[in-house]
């Protein structure tokens, strides 16, 4: 009988200072949100990434989840978290969000905002995040802007 193992996770906080530093973080971008969700390639890369700090979650090497935070004064906005299909269900998301809240309170930030997708307002309620406002369209997705207050 063949024993499962879990693959060997670690975990890659980016500060982009060159845009090739993000090549495994765009490729997992464009996986989930170009080619799975549809999103226009010039709107998912943007002129942020290059201002932002990105995790990038590598299983067994392989990169398979990523995200970011911008910084805007005292608050920042996480975003373009994903995780590759064959990957989800795993908490790896999870872990993202946390990294990426772990660097905002590094940066002395006193709240932190997300652009969710409604389907993931439960995920981000669970890591205590708040809804606010109405509901709209970004990247024509529907979603809710959340907080959470560090």
């Amino acid at each position: 009988m063949e024993e499962k193992h879990e693959p060997s996770l670690s975990i890659k906080m980016i500060d982009a200072n060159r845009p090739e530093a993000l090549e495994d973080a765009f490729y997992i971008r464009r996986e989930v949100f170009i080619k799975e969700q549809n999103v226009p390639e010039e709107e998912e890369i943007d002129e942020l990434d290059l201002k932002a700090h990105h995790v990038v979650v590598y299983a067994n090497a392989r990169p398979v989840a990523t995200g970011r935070l911008v910084q805007n004064g005292k608050s920042c906005l996480i975003g373009r978290i994903c995780v590759l299909n064959e990957s989800r269900g795993k908490q790896i998301g999870k872990l993202v969000v946390e990294k990426l809240l772990e660097k905002a309170a590094e940066i002395k930030a006193k709240e932190v905002h997300v652009h969710a997708q409604t389907h993931a307002v439960s995920f981000y309620e669970k890591l205590g995040f708040t809804p606010y406002g109405d509901t709209y369209l970004e990247s024509n997705i529907k979603r809710v802007s959340m907080v959470k207050t560090l």
